[in-house]
């Protein structure tokens, strides 16, 4: 094949190929991206708080005149104008920042005036940027003050076509102010929004005492000040902790407040008193970020799931504040009770982390602690105000340059108009007749007509005695540190005048006050109390009837139907906030609470479909579980101990290992020890019997328990506990409950671990008490 000289000239795609090893060639390349990530996208700058695009979203509505006295713009031009020169990124995110910065449920202090549908607290979306009109507020305009002055440096936009601030040089304290959250590569940031007044009590403190210790700032500084207001209940421990370090986290919760109530206390409660001692209460403000819709719709899920029934029902009344009505089911629901449900059920609390991870000066990613990051602060509002002052001074002496040529000429007027109309050239001749500079000349030559009168000279050495006495205030203050303190203490004293606590939109808007002792709270509280007949079967169907059914039946076991083969086992009163304790001869124990048990139309269902209880395993017990009660347990080879309730409550439906076994040995015996009992009478497989002190019994959480009774042959049948002074009872045979009382016991009783003796007469032969 021919090669020709066209071919020659197109470059080998082979050439460009890099022999690397791949690891080094993506971890060079990632590393080039986690760095773009954090430094130009996700963390803010703590000088001014902003992000890249939210930095040129305000410049742009700045070049295009957006000020808080002009007509708004629509939106699609201002997101036209950014993406196109500044932030070459899909229009869709540039607006989502913008819409963001108008949201006064966002932003503490909104940088952005929209006009349209900016979307609302209950989370709705903005409208598209065609229907919606935007403009700058008084706050953006602080932030950008000084651009025009020399405070900061401009650098070159992504294609070089145009130039953008490198940072906003306002004295608005936008970082902490606003805040800020992102996530970066490798890290992340969550700055809370704040009290600029508060702000800038610190910041003042700070620049009068320098060495001022963290505990005196927390005592201006009191913490966050939420958009959405609401209460932030950890204790000022936990908060100065968290700005000292520069990590930590807040628990928030939404305000209750009842402004229509009668009574102050009501008031502050959110409770409303209806007729007949029924009440609702009133839900006023919420956590910050979480959507009004969407805790409606939790609430209303708890309330359909019955996870909280001791709410009726939940409304949305609100207009432009917000108003949450909760109906309580009766009017004997404690508020308190119902609230902390909320707190812990639903986002009515939140905890909100605090990272404050930004970029320093020198664009170094820093987590730091309040005093630090005050401190930074001020120290890029000293530098700008050198800048400041610097470019002013620049200013001044270039116009006293031309002053000063201006009154030369008028000293000087006739010889200049005759050079002016005799010479071809003047300027090289006025130049070096009157010692001109070529911007004097050049200054004189284009001034107007009208300018050459007596007037006019008076206002020049006025103006110039001005700018010379300007100059040596400005040199001063360059020169002096201490005298640029005292300058930004002055302007941050008059910044905070427009954002005082009296101010409506200085006024704090959280509460921060630690958390009074929670009231007990438990699922128990969230069922509705009634009585109940728990019926399980002895193939493990359970169900549970309303009311307490007679049971007085010649089993005891009342009148209940069964399927075919199966009967009673174990029937019990019960309320619906009980839990039941179900005893399984392997020595688990397993929970089940009375309010989920399925209704006694049917069969009921089977206790394993709940319940992992093992196939080959027997139920051998199931009782009402007793806060602070004792259980005796005891297992067929003889061993027993006594349990705490309280430590058999298992929390998942694996149960709880209570008895340990061995062999072949089995859990037989579960009996609830009353509190007058102090004996224990124990009988085994030979029909022997012994009896012995309580004291004799350790309290276990698990184990094998100690030895009851000694077996030559057997195991062990029965065991249960009594009062001594009340002799040893058991059931007769026949018809009917009776029992009898055997009161002299005396000679069954001997230490514990004996053999025994033979029971008294008329002892049940099936050797169970």
């Amino acid at each position: 094949m021919v090669t020709t000289d066209s071919d020659k000239s197109v470059p080998d795609p082979f050439d460009a190929i890099v022999d690397a090893p791949f690891d080094s060639a993506l971890s060079e390349r990632y590393l080039v991206y986690a760095l773009s990530t954090i430094t130009a996208r996700s963390l803010p700058d703590l000088r001014d708080g902003l992000k890249p695009v939210h930095r040129r979203l305000l410049w742009t509505m700045r070049q295009l005149k957006l000020d808080p006295t002009n007509t708004f713009k629509k939106s699609a031009r201002v997101v036209g104008e950014v993406i196109g020169k500044y932030h070459p990124h899909g229009d869709t995110a540039a607006y989502d920042a913008m819409v963001r910065l108008a949201q006064d449920f966002s932003l503490r202090y909104p940088l952005v005036e929209g006009q349209g549908n900016f979307g609302n607290i209950d989370g709705d979306n903005a409208a598209a940027y065609r229907y919606t009109e935007a403009r700058l507020t008084r706050t953006a305009m602080q932030l950008m003050q000084g651009l025009d002055e020399g405070t900061v440096d401009f650098i070159p936009t992504y294609n070089g076509e145009e130039e953008e601030p490198e940072l906003m040089p306002g004295l608005f304290p936008n970082l902490l102010a606003n805040g800020t959250s992102g996530i970066a590569v490798g890290m992340a940031t969550n700055v809370p929004s704040h009290n600029v007044a508060e702000i800038i009590d610190a910041t003042l403190e700070l620049i009068d005492n320098p060495h001022v210790e963290h505990s005196r700032l927390m005592e201006l500084f009191h913490g966050p000040d939420l958009p959405t207001g609401g209460l932030i209940v950890d204790s000022s421990e936990i908060i100065s902790k968290a700005y000292e370090t520069g990590r930590g986290s807040f628990r928030v919760r939404g305000r209750f407040a009842a402004a229509e109530a009668e009574k102050s206390e009501d008031r502050e409660a959110g409770i409303e008193r209806l007729g007949g001692g029924q009440y609702q209460l009133i839900i006023s403000e919420i956590p910050y970020q979480v959507q009004k819709g969407k805790l409606i719709e939790q609430i209303a899920q708890l309330i359909a799931d019955k996870k909280l029934p001791i709410i009726e029902d939940v409304r949305d009344e609100s207009d432009e504040n917000i108003r949450l009505v909760l109906v309580p089911k009766n009017r004997n629901v404690d508020p308190e009770l119902l609230k902390e449900s909320l707190y812990k059920l639903t986002d009515l609390e939140t905890r909100f982390g605090l990272n404050l991870n930004v970029l320093d000066a020198t664009r170094t990613p820093m987590v730091m602690g309040l005093k630090e990051l005050l401190g930074n602060w001020t120290a890029a509002q000293i530098e700008i105000l050198q800048r400041k002052t610097q470019h002013r001074l620049d200013k001044i002496a270039a116009r006293l340059e031309l002053v000063e040529g201006y009154i030369i000429a008028f000293l000087n007027l006739d010889r200049i108009i005759e050079i002016i109309r005799t010479e071809d050239e003047p300027k090289p001749i006025m130049m070096a007749e009157f010692g001109l500079t070529d911007r004097q000349a050049e200054a004189i030559l284009n001034m107007r007509l009208r300018s050459l009168r007596k007037l006019e000279e008076m206002q020049l050495r006025g103006e110039r005695d001005d700018l010379i006495k300007e100059r040596e205030e400005l040199e001063k203050l360059l020169g002096s540190p201490a005298r640029q303190r005292t300058r930004l203490k002055r302007d941050l004293t008059n910044l905070r005048k427009e954002y005082a606590e009296e101010t409506e939109l200085g006024r704090r808007r959280t509460t921060i006050a630690e958390a009074a002792p929670t009231v007990e709270f438990s699922m128990d509280a969230m069922i509705e109390k009634e009585p109940i007949t728990v019926i399980l079967s002895q193939k493990g169907w359970i169900r549970g009837a309303k009311g307490h059914a007679d049971l007085a039946t010649d089993d005891g076991m009342g009148d209940f139907k069964y399927k075919e083969g199966d009967a009673a086992a174990f029937v019990l009163h019960a309320q619906t906030t009980d839990k039941l304790l179900i005893a399984v001869d392997n020595g688990r124990f397993f929970t089940l609470g009375c309010d989920k048990l399925p209704g006694a139309r049917g069969f009921g269902e089977p206790i394993r479909n709940t319940l992992d209880i093992a196939s080959e395993s027997q139920i051998i017990g199931a009782l009402v579980y007793r806060p602070k009660g004792q259980l005796l347990l005891a297992a067929s080879n003889g061993k027993g101990f006594a349990a705490e309730m309280d430590e058999m409550l298992a929390e998942t439906k694996k149960g709880r290992q209570v008895v340990n076994l061995k062999g072949e040995t089995k859990f037989t015996v579960i009996r609830e020890i009353a509190e007058e009992h102090d004996h224990i009478a124990v009988v085994g497989d030979n029909r022997k019997l012994v009896v012995f002190s309580l004291e004799e019994l350790p309290v276990l959480g698990r184990g094998q328990g100690v030895m009851l009774q000694r077996y030559r042959d057997g195991g062990l049948s029965d065991a249960t506990t009594f009062k001594l002074e009340d002799g040893l009872s058991w059931a007769m045979g026949g018809k009917g409950d009776r029992t009898r009382t055997e009161a002299e016991i005396w000679q069954w009783k001997v230490a514990r671990g004996a053999a025994g003796r033979m029971p008294p007469q008329g002892f049940p032969r099936d050797n169970h008490f």
